[in-house]
C-alpha cells in the first residue's frame, strides 16, 4: 500500500488548454495525499475555483497560496476587484470549498517525514533584490526598464488600499512574521511561498532585472529562524531542488506550455514524471 505523502504544485496557469489538460490528470496515489498549491493557478478567481476544487475532489488535503496572476486585475475581468479585496474574495472562495489559505490556522502533517507544520505565506516582493550594480530599488527599477524586462504586475497587480505593493509586502511580511512566531518549536515547518524566501534561486533567471519582482531579501532566514524542513515556491518557472543550510528548496512549477513541452524535449521527460513534487517524506 503506498503510504501518504505530502505534495507541491505551482504554477498551474489553466487558462492555457493544455495546462488545464494537465491538472485534469493530477491525481493521488494514496488517499491520504495532501497538495500544496503554490500560487499563479490563474487569472480569474472562476478559474482558480475551478482547479482548486477538482484537486480538493481528489487529495485529503489541498493548501494554496496566491501568486501575482490571481492578483491580476484586467480592465475586462468579470470580478473587477483589486488588491486585498481582490485576495479576500480568493480566501472566501478556498474557504467555501474547503481549500486552506494563508489566512487559516496552520495544519500538521502528521504522515511519513512529519510531523510538520505546513506554513502558507503571502509576503509579495518588496524590489529588493536589486540588479548588479544598484543600490536602491528606484536604481534597479530604472534598470530593468532601461533593460526592456518589466513584469506585467507593473500594469495589473493593483496594491489598494496600500500606496504601492511594497507597502503592501512589508504588511504581510509582519503578518507572516507574527503567526510564524507561535508555531509550536518543537515541530519543524515546510514553508509555502509562491515568491522565493531567498536570492539564491533568482540567480539563473536568463534576465536577472526580472528578480525585482522575485521576492524580499527581509525574509532570507526564515528557513532557519522557523526550523523548516523544506520550502515550496514557484513564480520563477524553473522547477528544481536546491539547498540552503541544510534546508530542501522545492520548485513546484509547472509553467506555460511552451516551457514545460520544451523541457520535457530537451530532458527525455513528461510532466506527469515530474508533478506533483513530493515534499515529504523527503525523496
Amino acid at each position: 500500500m503506498t503510504i501518504p505523502r505530502l505534495l507541491a504544485v505551482s504554477d498551474l496557469h489553466v487558462h492555457h488548454r493544455d495546462n488545464r489538460a494537465i491538472v485534469e490528470g493530477l491525481q493521488p496515489t494514496s488517499d491520504g495525499d495532501w497538495l500544496i498549491v503554490a500560487g499563479d493557478v490563474a487569472e480569474e478567481i472562476g478559474d482558480v475555483e475551478w482547479a482548486l476544487a477538482l484537486l480538493r475532489g481528489r487529495f485529503a488535503r489541498v493548501i494554496w497560496v496566491p501568486g501575482n496572476h490571481e492578483l491580476w486585475t484586467r480592465s475586462k475581468d468579470p470580478v473587477p476587484l483589486r488588491g486585498e479585496e481582490r485576495y479576500r474574495l480568493l480566501v472566501e472562495t478556498c474557504r467555501a470549498i474547503d481549500v486552506l489559505t494563508p489566512e487559516d490556522p496552520f495544519a500538521v502533517w502528521d504522515g511519513a517525514g512529519g510531523p510538520a507544520t505546513i506554513a502558507p505565506l503571502f509576503t509579495l516582493y518588496d524590489y529588493s533584490f536589486l540588479p548588479e550594480g544598484t543600490t536602491t530599488s528606484a536604481e534597479g527599477l530604472e534598470a530593468a526598464y532601461a533593460a526592456g524586462v518589466v513584469c506585467t504586475d507593473e500594469h495589473l497587480l493593483y496594491a489598494d488600499p496600500f500606496p504601492d505593493r511594497a507597502a503592501w509586502s512589508a504588511a504581510r511580511i509582519e503578518e507572516s512574521e507574527r503567526r510564524l512566531a507561535q508555531v509550536n518549536p518543537d515541530i519543524p515547518t515546510v514553508l509555502v511561498n509562491h515568491w522565493p524566501l531567498t536570492r539564491l534561486p533568482t540567480r539563473v533567471l536568463t534576465y536577472p532585472e526580472f528578480a525585482l519582482w522575485c521576492g524580499s531579501e527581509r525574509t532570507a532566514d526564515w528557513h532557519v529562524r522557523f526550523r523548516a524542513a523544506a520550502v515550496v515556491y514557484g513564480h520563477l518557472h524553473i522547477p528544481r531542488v536546491t539547498w540552503e543550510d541544510g534546508v530542501r528548496f522545492v520548485e513546484a512549477s509547472l509553467g506555460y506550455p511552451r516551457e514545460w513541452k520544451a523541457r520535457d524535449e530537451r530532458n527525455g521527460t513528461t510532466v506527469s514524471e515530474l508533478l506533483p513534487r513530493q515534499i515529504l517524506p523527503a525523496p
